[in-house]
């Protein structure tokens, strides 16, 4: 049985080491990560082309099944996965890593309505972790940003006060907490991204009494078969493989 792997993320590394050598795996990544960590098994690197390179690769490499444990955020792929093997008749699986309970976080639905909660609020010094992709919404707004982010944001997208921390993580909730007093955070930004690797920065946030505006998931598409841990997801590619 082959499967394509949609990954870039912990989950799909942890899916692809369950299911070797059982199960031949595919794991994609997306390239946009420098050095990123690799999978056990088969990695190919890059895009598809949108849904007509995708539909070709999937037909010319004989996929039998394709399970998608992208982060949460990477909506256009999902939907390009969800909509293809559709299409296709292939067995379509979206590996879901279980989102953050908001808490006391001010939840919004994009990065530019995040801008203008920093900006209603008049939040001074701002930490912000949605991403190098994330930062154009916050350009304009008169606020000071550690913006941290794996890879450099692009600097025409940058706010006119600001540091840029380049980092990946995991982070512990110590280090977190000092990074939030060093530089006398009064709110955080972030993504819903779920999982345990960046999880402390809201801990700490909420032992200092620090401000979280968090942005929502984007929805999946509709119809779509999900799972929220990697155990149920090898339950399902043993229950595709008999059929």
């Amino acid at each position: 049985m082959r499967i394509l792997l949609l990954g870039g993320t912990s989950e799909a590394r942890a899916l692809a080491a369950q299911l070797y050598p059982d199960v031949e795996v595919i794991s994609s990544l997306a390239g946009r990560v420098p050095d990123p960590a690799l999978p056990v098994g088969q990695v190919r690197i890059g895009g598809f082309g949108g849904a007509d390179g995708l539909r070709n690769w999937l037909r010319e490499n004989g996929v039998d099944a394709v399970v998608d444990a992208t982060h949460p955020f990477a909506a256009t792929m999902t939907a390009t996965a969800a909509t293809v093997c559709r299409e296709l008749g292939v067995p379509h699986l979206v590996l879901v890593r279980p989102a953050w309970a908001p808490g006391d976080a001010i939840v919004v639905a994009s990065d530019t309505e995040a801008a203008e909660t920093v900006a209603d609020k008049r939040f001074s010094r701002v930490f912000l972790t949605t991403g190098r992709s994330g930062t154009a919404a916050f350009k304009d707004v008169d606020a000071w940003f550690l913006i941290r982010a794996v890879t450099p944001p692009d600097p025409q997208d940058l706010p006119r006060h600001h540091h840029v921390l380049l980092s990946r993580g995991p982070y512990g909730y110590d280090g977190e907490l000092a990074l939030l007093r060093e530089h006398r955070i009064d709110a955080v930004v972030t993504k819903n991204s779920g999982g345990a690797m960046t999880r402390p920065k809201l801990d700490a946030a909420a032992a200092l009494g620090v401000a979280v505006v968090m942005v929502d998931r984007p929805p999946l598409p509709s119809g779509v078969q999900t799972v929220g841990t990697t155990d149920e997801a090898v339950a399902w590619v043993s229950a595709v493989s008999t059929r």
